[in-house]
């Protein structure tokens, strides 16, 4: 009779609950702000090399003043060390020539901490002529 007793004793059960539970929705909502923080890096990189690619594209500017220019603004945004890998090139893989930006950089695991090339954006923009073709 003892045991039953022991067993059905629910005393000091809602201590256990809070921590479980509370610690269960504490991971939830951090892995949700770190989706969160991934996407936002991710999007700064892609716009960077977006606007790096028209900058490369102008008749005027050289293919390595778009590389410098999706530096500035991923820099800007979100820090030097994610800006460290950039290639520019020129391309035909559209029909047309074309500049092509591509940004290999970081995948933020925890933070802005993770893991390094994990994550690759290109971005590609019509090369600008000056003269009839």
């Amino acid at each position: 009779m003892r045991w039953r007793e022991v067993a059905s004793d629910e005393r000091g059960s809602s201590p256990v609950e809070f921590v479980l539970v509370g610690s269960l929705l504490t991971v939830l909502t951090l892995a949700v702000l770190q989706l969160g923080l991934a996407v936002y890096v991710r999007n700064v990189v892609h716009d960077a090399a977006v606007e790096g690619a028209h900058y490369a594209a102008l008749a005027d500017t050289a293919l390595e003043e778009g590389a410098e220019r999706t530096r500035l603004s991923i820099t800007r945004a979100v820090g030097a060390t994610y800006a460290e890998d950039i290639a520019v090139a020129e391309s035909d893989r559209l029909g047309h020539a074309t500049a092509v930006v591509t940004v290999r950089t970081t995948l933020p695991i925890v933070g802005l901490l993770g893991i390094p090339y994990a994550m690759e954006v290109n971005a590609d923009a019509p090369l600008e002529t000056l003269g009839e073709e």
